[in-house]
């Protein structure tokens, strides 16, 4: 019995040591917040603001810290709520409270950041952190608190350290005991897109499972019909995969296994259920829950079809961790309101800046669980944003910092999408009635480009007859916005952002270009050259003249003032968290809405009425000289 306590008080020492030479560097987590040229505070993801670097060790005996249950989701759960007890008897206001995943750290894999840094080396940040009085102010007090912690399925197991000292000159004061899930490399939070043809479901998910343990596929079934199973590849990332800090040092955190299955020759508008599957070497299943999806529309079809788009969600905490209500506070309300609405539309487009994870990769898991009821349910097609692409000499066509090292690698990893090369972010996909056109801001659009040839292409291959909604998007407004910086800039757009583009927009008669970038929601008239071609503003009907510009980045994330001079093609501007909806009832009539997360209300809307002969009449250059000869 002697021996047996004197192990676990080592065993316990060492942990905390090993836990005190892993903190002691985090503080090489370095800000990457790049607007524009302007930093701004709000930009600054929470776990950059912690300076651990300059920890001191601060063990006592006497305090505690405590975590329960042991063991989470018995019943297949991949997120559960535990509480930590603390006992503090020399307690401060500006105590606080880090969880840690993996439990334990490892120093020896760790390398430096520069020579002037002395080992030993931290490899991972803590994946979020809340005050030590956080819904208890007598903690100063008492010493004494209970708080209530969200965790989900990541693939390692969790501990809690408790920090005095305030977030930039911590004191490590305890570390708790270690959790985990039941199977911690559980199949786990599914994303639905297209494949590259209309009759095609792409499934992906993450795991703890690589190609060697595990054989992954998705077993899906139509009512009636006989199960089909469908094989997955397997993709992970490594560490030295990623462009620099804190993505491939402090906010290193390993991403799993990430696999995708194609599910082909789907019957049109067919409700499928599905689920994902991991055969061992033992010839034993894991499974994940099941799941199910509406298939898409034969293209050209006619039948109501519904569209969701916005840019800019970022996650939530809905424990309350970190500073996320600064960072993205809307995140949590448009995602309920987007669950909340599930039945009422059919596909869902995130133009860029995604998660917000800024290089912290375990964010990445966080945002995937956080709209897994949406992405598992409907095709949830992404673009690429600044903050997951945009790294200095990584063939970005922007030298800023704001992916934190990511540099396109997580993104384009964890979701698909029906390009050519998902390194090259532009696509085209179709849903029924609507031919949309996906680019990708973060690489060169101008004339000549490869991307602008493929958006020419795009846009010149719909069959408008079948097809009458052409809808443009990208993260970045290359056409018009009001927004306060680029007021100031008197560019009301990305810099070249419709030089070129603009031609083709009114060749090929765009009806919406969408864009995020800019937090707020502001629609255009219908514009052409800078000038409003049409003098309606809620009901358009006959020949469209110009593309009406949309900018619905207001999703989640901190919101953007507009400029003061509000330009004559502006129409309505709103500064709160939204989303947009588009609904097409047949191929003559379109209904657009902008809703509110707060509520769900629509606050500002419109409606395209026209025949198919309107789409083909010449309005400014959209039609080529025309000749009598014969």
């Amino acid at each position: 019995m002697e021996y047996r306590s004197s192990h676990c008080l080592c065993s316990k020492l060492f942990t905390l040591l090993l836990f005190w030479c892993c903190l002691a560097s985090l503080s090489l987590a370095s800000i990457h917040s790049h607007r524009h040229g302007r930093h701004d505070e709000l930009d600054k993801h929470p776990l950059s603001k912690i300076n651990i670097y300059k920890t001191t060790l601060a063990l006592r005996n006497s305090v505690s810290i405590k975590v329960s249950p042991l063991i989470l989701g018995f019943k297949g759960e991949d997120k559960a709520w535990v509480t930590v007890d603390l006992v503090n008897p020399d307690p401060s206001e500006d105590d606080w409270v880090a969880v840690f995943s993996p439990a334990k750290f490892n120093s020896s894999t760790c390398t430096p950041e520069n020579d002037e840094i002395e080992s030993p080396y931290l490899c991972t940040s803590p994946i979020k952190y809340k005050y030590a009085n956080f819904s208890n102010s007598k903690y100063s007090k008492t010493g004494k608190n209970s708080l209530k912690f969200e965790l989900i399925n990541q693939r390692a197991d969790f501990s809690f350290a408790l920090f005095s000292g305030g977030l930039s000159n911590p004191k490590l004061v305890a570390v708790s005991n270690f959790i985990s899930f039941a199977n911690p490399k559980a199949p786990v939070y599914p994303r639905l897109a297209h494949g590259k043809l209309w009759n095609e479901m792409t499934v992906t998910w993450t795991s703890g499972y690589s190609i060697d343990e595990a054989v992954p596929f998705v077993e899906w079934v139509s009512k009636g019909e006989t199960h089909m199973r469908s094989p997955a590849g397997t993709l992970t990332i490594e560490q030295n995969s990623l462009c620099g800090a804190p993505a491939r040092t402090v906010g290193w955190h390993d991403p799993g296994f990430t696999h995708t299955s194609i599910l082909t020759n789907l019957w049109p508008n067919s409700v499928y259920s599905y689920r994902m599957g991991h055969i061992l070497s033992n010839g034993s299943y894991i499974w994940s829950k099941t799941y199910s999806f509406k298939s898409s529309p034969y293209p050209g079809q006619d039948s109501l079809q519904r569209v969701i788009i916005f840019g800019d969600l970022g996650k939530g905490e809905r424990d309350g961790s970190n500073e996320y209500s600064n960072k993205d506070p809307g995140a949590l309300n448009t995602t309920d309101q987007l669950i909340k609405d599930l039945p009422n539309y059919d596909i869902v487009f995130h133009i860029g800046d995604l998660a917000y994870a800024d290089g912290y990769i375990a964010d990445w898991d966080q945002f995937t669980s956080q709209v897994e009821p949406i992405a598992s349910a409907v095709p949830y097609m992404v673009a690429s944003g600044n903050h997951e692409r945009d790294w200095p000499d990584s063939g970005s066509f922007y030298a800023g910092t704001d992916s934190g090292g990511e540099c396109g690698v997580i993104a384009e990893t964890l979701y698909y999408v029906p390009a050519e090369n998902r390194a090259k972010f532009w696509y085209s996909t179709d849903y029924g009635m609507f031919h949309f056109c996906i680019a990708d801001s973060e690489h060169d659009w101008r004339e000549g480009t490869e991307q602008y040839k493929f958006i020419e292409h795009c846009l010149a291959s719909v069959d408008r007859r079948k097809q009458p909604w052409l809808i443009f998007a990208a993260h970045r407004p290359l056409g018009y916005s009001s927004n306060n910086y680029f007021g100031q800039e008197g560019s009301f757009d990305e810099p070249m952002g419709r030089d070129d583009l603009q031609k083709l927009w009114q060749k090929y008669r765009v009806d919406i270009a969408f864009y995020g970038h800019v937090h707020n929601y502001e629609r255009t008239c219908p514009i052409y050259q800078n000038t409003c071609v049409n003098s309606e503003e809620s009901r358009y009907s006959g020949t469209m003249n110009g593309t009406i510009h949309v900018v619905a980045g207001g999703a989640g994330h901190h919101l953007g003032s507009f400029f003061k001079g509000i330009p004559d093609w502006s129409l309505y501007r709103d500064y709160d968290f939204g989303f947009v909806k588009l609904t097409a009832f047949n191929r003559s009539s379109l209904l657009f809405e902008y809703k509110k997360s707060r509520d769900g209300k629509v606050y500002d809307s419109f409606t395209i009425n026209r025949e198919y002969k309107d789409i083909l009449a010449c309005v400014h250059d959209s039609c080529g000289p025309t000749t009598l000869a014969y």
